[in-house]
């Protein structure tokens, strides 16, 4: 028999800001594929993607839409005027080089543009190309990983030092004022983790080590999530392999570990090409090669919105369907308030029922009446923890105060 799950176990707290509003920054060396995947991925996106180093300066921004099927079945189903699915944010950084925490190339500056986003779509190349430069003149991606990863952890050092002398100063100023056995802790840990090049974010931490990191080194770049995309060949992508998987996965394993998506720009951005020009036939020929695979793009977006602890509620109806973006973990108060603070600060109830029970009950009606009828529909007060995926009506009451 499987071991018994140990219902004291510590819920850790995570690292990073606690909110809706979350974006994922695309990272790796110049020339791996960041902007074309931005490109790809975000709405209305339009960032330069030219063959030469540093190409894009200033940070790109833009949304994705996250795939859900349950998402489209509810639009489906109503066929509102209103349809709002739930969003991605992406930011294009510009690319690091070996000597960026240092300065090289423009790198301090690009430093501080992955200190303000949440999570990191590490790009890594792994296709050869002619056509395509390298900044370090040849194909190697756990070099490529090595650089990005050792530069990460060198601006991390350079910060989590000032963040300890400025803690230090301000007690030395005050004598009410002392450094605690925890704060002490946690910096000698993390000094020990980045002089010999680890994220911070890959080693095992305790609740009050997290939240003094949180309090203390908010900036912290290494405590992000971090998804490490393999750009591989259009040719490798359709075969389903390539010579440099095996020794990127032994890297990131011996490091911490995290997880790995291969993906083709080259393969991707034929496919968009065929489907602009309307060439349905292509695109099934180009697909089918896939052998039911499908896409990658989709695959990404939900992944980096499920690393973000993002999740989201639905609000469905004759005028509208919703996607409401919260953090994993909030209650139906809280959840409440994403709509409007006033159905947060009046909440009397949430009216909810599991997608899946719906779908599997309503019978092809908007109403609720079947899911009534069996016992599904229910009724959660101000302590319900939200669900992923939960259809919720809110019922708030708000009065104003009356004048004297």
């Amino acid at each position: 028999m499987p071991p018994k799950k140990n219902k004291d176990a510590e819920i850790l707290p995570r690292f990073g800001r606690v909110k809706n509003n979350l974006k994922m920054g695309i990272v790796g060396l110049p020339n791996v594929g960041k902007s074309s995947l931005f490109n790809l991925l975000g709405e209305s996106a339009s960032a330069s993607a030219e063959n030469f180093p540093f190409c894009t300066i200033d940070p790109n921004e833009a949304r994705c839409v996250v795939p859900d099927e349950r998402y489209d079945f509810l639009c489906d189903l109503w066929n509102p005027p209103s349809k709002h699915p739930a969003y991605l944010q992406l930011v294009d950084i510009a690319g690091l080089i070996k000597g960026a925490s240092e300065g090289a190339g423009l790198g301090n500056a690009f430093l501080s543009h992955i200190q303000a986003v949440d999570g990191l779509f590490h790009v890594v190349r792994c296709f050869e190309s002619d056509d395509v430069v390298h900044v370090d003149d040849s194909v190697d991606p756990v070099r490529d990983l090595e650089t990005i990863t050792g530069e990460l952890c060198a601006k991390d050092k350079v910060y989590v030092k000032q963040c300890r002398w400025l803690e230090s100063e301000a007690v030395r100023k005050d004598p009410k004022m002392t450094l605690s056995d925890c704060f002490i802790q946690t910096f000698d840990k993390a000094k020990e983790l980045l002089d010999d090049g680890h994220p911070l974010g890959k080693a095992v931490w305790t609740a009050a080590e997290i939240e003094m990191i949180n309090a203390k080194m908010p900036g912290a770049i290494t405590t992000k999530p971090i998804i490490y995309l393999l750009n591989i060949s259009k040719k490798d992508f359709i075969r389903g392999g390539n010579k440099h998987l095996k020794k990127i996965k032994e890297f990131i394993t011996v490091n911490g570990g995290g997880l790995t998506v291969p993906f083709s720009i080259e393969f991707e951005e034929e496919l968009k090409r065929m489907k602009e020009a309307g060439n349905e036939d292509a695109v099934k020929e180009l697909l089918d090669q896939l052998k039911g695979r499908g896409s990658s793009l989709p695959k990404i977006v939900t992944i980096g919105y499920t690393e973000l602890n993002l999740m989201y509620y639905f609000t469905a109806g004759e005028k509208e369907v919703r996607c409401w973006t919260i953090m994993k973990g909030v209650t139906a108060p809280q959840a409440a308030g994403v709509i409007h603070s006033d159905f947060e600060r009046g909440f009397i109830k949430a009216e909810c029922v599991c997608f899946d029970d719906f779908k599997e009950l309503c019978d092809g009606q908007k109403g609720m009446g079947n899911l009534k009828a069996a016992g599904k529909y229910r009724q959660e007060g101000k302590t319900y923890i939200v669900q992923d995926g939960d259809i919720i009506f809110f019922q708030f009451n708000v009065t104003t105060a009356k004048k004297k």
